[in-house]
């Protein structure tokens, strides 16, 4: 009998990572890796393609690696779209709640949703919708604690965030793993894949900003009330601490990158040199964050603090210089349920996440598929979301 497997793609600008992971025994337990695999990233920038040709190679070789692993055949999967593209957006939706006789109805709870994606395309030129995510509903104005559904009055809004990446990027990125004999079975938000594995039930309830730091792209997604409530990518990443390190230094930067990570190069570059051109880098990513968090008001206000994920965070100061400039607690990322022993780490998080976000679609049947859950209501939501915690 053909066992249940799921696959998860990371296609990143210097890496491509596949997971392949099989069902826990049940929802509360960590699924279990039977293979991974990565390739170096070519064809790839800032999250998008310019090379489709060298990115399919990729791909095909990172899903290679992890079904020869698994010895699984791989034929299908979830890929993470991120990138400077990827955009968020408020809007909000309308009902009136006549022909349901004045009860918030599951169909008029969709209705709503409808409405806020309605209002919102004029705005999405040339965009592909990944997420809609309810933030908050009203019965009459009122607002509404957990679900609408079974409430009277007569007119239901919902407030949404609408997460959409440029459909040109989408339909390359399809394209590229489809051509590499791969069915696309779903695509997610890279940092909303990445949080899956990475926060809890807890930091996400009090608030909390998980932070990605790629190659050329530092991307957030900032939680509150244990639900996502903004995304946002910067076109700045780890290679420009890399760079910044060779250009004052005038080293190659194959060793810039050995200095970054504090490797020892037998490079008499003073070490306080060093430190410092690496905290400048690292403080002007997150002043770019800080500023970000004071238009959505959350400055200085998540307690559970900032969460760092991505190849960057193995930088030595990422943590404190985070602390010291974001004024909140900081740690480093650890997915849950990905094995200590071995050579996975949160780098890993975009695509362990795709996979457990394929076993709770699974776990959900026949309800609504999680992408379903996701752009429905903000109880389902959360339901999703706990069966991820590890």
């Amino acid at each position: 009998m053909r066992r249940t497997i799921y696959t998860g793609i990371d296609i990143g600008t210097y890496h491509v990572k596949a997971v392949i992971a099989s069902p826990p025994d049940s929802p509360e337990l960590p699924m279990t890796i039977i293979g991974t695999g990565s390739a170096s990233s070519k064809g790839m920038r800032h999250g998008y393609l310019v090379d489709p040709k060298e990115v399919t190679r990729s791909i095909r070789e990172a899903v290679g690696r992890a079904a020869q692993a698994s010895k699984t055949p791989v034929r299908s999967a979830r890929i993470a779209m991120g990138g400077v593209s990827l955009e968020e957006m408020r809007s909000t939706g309308d009902v009136t709640l006549t022909t349901s006789g004045g009860i918030a109805t599951e169909r008029e709870i969709e209705r709503s949703q409808r409405e806020s994606e309605k209002k919102a395309i004029s705005r999405l030129i040339n965009r592909t919708i990944l997420h809609t995510i309810p933030l908050e509903y009203r019965i009459d104005g009122i607002p509404v604690r957990g679900r609408p559904h079974g409430l009277q009055g007569t007119k239901l809004s919902v407030d949404t965030l609408i997460i959409s990446i440029l459909t040109q990027h989408h339909d390359d990125l399809i394209d590229a793993v489809e051509s590499a004999g791969i069915e696309v079975e779903g695509v997610m938000a890279s940092p909303l894949a990445a949080s899956f594995v990475t926060l809890t039930k807890a930091q996400k309830t009090a608030g909390v900003v998980l932070a990605n730091i790629g190659a050329e792209t530092l991307s957030i997604i900032v939680y509150d009330n244990d639900v996502p409530i903004s995304v946002k990518v910067f076109p700045i990443g780890s290679s420009d601490i890399t760079n910044a390190i060779a250009l004052s230094f005038q080293i190659p930067l194959s060793e810039a990158e050995q200095m970054k990570r504090g490797a020892v190069t037998g490079s008499d570059i003073p070490p306080r040199k060093m430190g410092s051109i690496v905290s400048s880098q690292l403080k002007e990513m997150y002043l770019l964050m800080n500023a970000h968090l004071k238009t959505i008001g959350r400055h200085r206000l998540l307690p559970a603090g900032i969460v760092i994920t991505g190849g960057g965070s193995g930088v030595a100061q990422a943590t404190d210089i985070a602390r010291t400039t974001l004024r909140i607690p900081s740690q480093i990322g650890v997915p849950a349920g990905i094995p200590r022993l071995g050579s996975l780490d949160a780098t890993w998080a975009v695509a362990y996440g795709l996979c457990r976000w394929a076993y709770t679609e699974d776990a959900a049947a026949p309800m609504h598929t999680f992408g379903d859950i996701l752009s429905r209501t903000i109880d389902s939501l959360r339901t999703g979301f706990r069966t991820l915690l590890p």
